[in-house]
């Protein structure tokens, strides 16, 4: 779909996601010209196995640049600049060809190797210098995993990349990674800012099969004359590397300051905060990743986001989600009934979870059912269940980080007043969402504009507040929210080791 409103100066920030890749222009105030969002979905592969094909998020990043450099029929396009997901791996040949798909932040086959690692000494000093906590989502155990289980084809490989770096090899024949997607492989020290020895010794691979790192900020030029053509642009037009999707979302949304939450659902979630150098939390609940090179984001991840209401809706109501309409019926269907409903909790783990457990055997739980809950209080509780995993890893950005002053939401849960309204009575702190086009696309755009000279702060200075809305806590449900909060902390510490396989 291509979406285009007026025309200017600009510069696009495009956005790299699991289900979608964005191109927006943007011009110097913050204001979206034109967009185009392409859709994929997931190959269809076993459980535990969650793969994207890498022609068609390729095929998505140009069709998508193009759309808007099409849209745009007056004004000059000052440079483009990238976001892209986390913890993607993809092994290429010595041609730069796939040798396989594209294994997302959601494959959980390395579990073992990540459970195996977790507790050791190697695991915590990778914790302490990667900043990622040990999981299968990262790069550092999917290598682990292929060594052991694909060791012909873990051989054959000429380099291990992610999508981004995908695409700048194929614009300008150069591995290249920016320090903050490198830095959520596990494999990078966030303060010397060059690959960790002992997470490569780990991984089995030295540094000539991984990229260069480079600035999030750096300038790239001179791309290949038919890619160029292809996206309709001139061959010197500077790329910015830019950074990963969670961290620009951080300034996208405006939380610019410590104390300043970003809270995101989407698919899945996650919760972050700014933070000028990286804070080591003993318990290894969240991350700390690179912005650029003076500005750190910490947080953490869950997994089980909006999919939940879809997962629920597949399986017990026999429905299917196809339009934001089905979203929209749910979540009328879980107002029915009060906060807490009734006391029903759902721990939310139904594909396992990250922060703060970071456990990729954990199952998911309905607990204190009664004869007088029906199919709404159900619904509810998925709902504050997914409210209650985010609340409990800001706790934990809380405790390491700094107190939580406001919450910045995005998301395309954002377009329910009626969730905004029960995440905020939860955190019992004022919640604004922007109307800004997409979060990352737009943390991208700044980026963008300030590796180019143009802009001096990691914000829009001409954004407008009024483009904002902000929700205010009520009290009495949060009352209710917190005494079913205590219960579901202590349900996954009580279950956990139930949760594991039989010898």
């Amino acid at each position: 779909m291509f979406v285009s409103t007026k025309q200017a100066t600009y510069l696009i920030g495009v956005d790299i996601g699991t289900t979608n890749t964005k191109a927006i222009a943007f011009d110097g105030a913050g204001n979206p010209l034109a967009q185009a969002n392409i859709t994929y979905s997931p190959l269809p592969t076993a459980a535990g196995t969650h793969e994207l094909d890498p022609e068609t998020l390729f095929d998505a990043v140009v069709t998508s640049i193009r759309g808007v450099v099409d849209a745009m029929t007056t004004g000059s396009l000052l440079g483009i600049s990238f976001s892209s997901a986390m913890h993607s791996l993809l092994a290429v040949d010595k041609a730069g060809k796939p040798l396989t798909n594209l294994i997302t932040w959601a494959d959980l086959r390395s579990s073992a190797q990540a459970a195996a690692l977790r507790d050791t000494a190697a695991g915590q000093h990778i914790y302490q210098h990667t900043g990622t906590p040990i999981h299968p989502m990262s790069p550092l155990c999917k290598l682990r995993w292929m060594q052991e289980q694909e060791p012909a084809l873990f051989e054959r490989a000429q380099k291990f990349i992610g999508i981004k770096e995908l695409v700048f090899f194929r614009f300008f024949n150069q591995y290249l990674i920016d320090y903050g997607v490198a830095s959520a492989t596990g494999l990078f020290d966030i303060y010397a800012k060059t690959w960790y020895p002992e997470a490569l010794a780990y991984a089995g691979i030295g540094v000539e099969r991984l990229s260069t790192p480079v600035s999030p900020t750096a300038i790239i030029r001179g791309m290949d004359p038919a890619m160029a053509s292809q996206l309709g642009i001139d061959a010197q037009t500077p790329l910015v590397p830019g950074g990963s999707d969670g961290c620009l979302a951080q300034i996208g949304s405006g939380a610019l300051r410590t104390g300043d939450l970003s809270l995101t659902i989407g698919t899945s979630g996650a919760v972050r905060m700014l933070s000028q150098q990286p804070r080591h939390d003993p318990q290894a609940r969240i991350f700390n990743y690179v912005l650029t090179e003076e500005w750190f984001v910490s947080g953490g991840p869950v997994n089980n986001g909006g999919v939940l209401l879809k997962w629920y809706a597949a399986q017990f109501l026999e429905r299917s989600f196809t339009h934001s309409e089905d979203f929209d019926w749910f979540l009328q269907r879980a107002a029915q009934v009060p906060a807490g409903a009734e006391g029903l909790i759902f721990l939310p783990y139904v594909q396992g979870e990250r922060a703060p457990v970071w456990d990729a055997a954990a199952k998911g739980v309905f607990f204190g059912l009664q004869a007088t809950h029906g199919q709404a209080h159900a619904m509810r509780a998925v709902v504050e269940g997914i409210n209650f995993s985010l609340y409990e890893v800001a706790q934990s950005i809380e405790e390491t980080i700094a107190p939580i002053d406001h919450v910045y939401a995005s998301g395309g849960f954002t377009k329910s007043t009626a969730w905004l309204q029960w995440l905020t009575d939860l955190f019992d702190k004022p919640v604004t969402v922007s109307s800004t086009a997409d979060a990352s696309a737009t943390g991208a755009a700044i980026l963008g504009y300030q590796a180019l000279g143009l802009m001096d702060t990691l914000a829009f200075a001409g954004a407008s507040p009024a483009a904002a809305t902000t929700y205010y806590p009520q009290e009495t449900s949060r009352i209710a929210y917190l005494r079913n909060y205590e219960k579901y902390r202590e349900l996954y510490h009580r279950l956990k080791d139930l949760f594991l396989p039989a010898p």
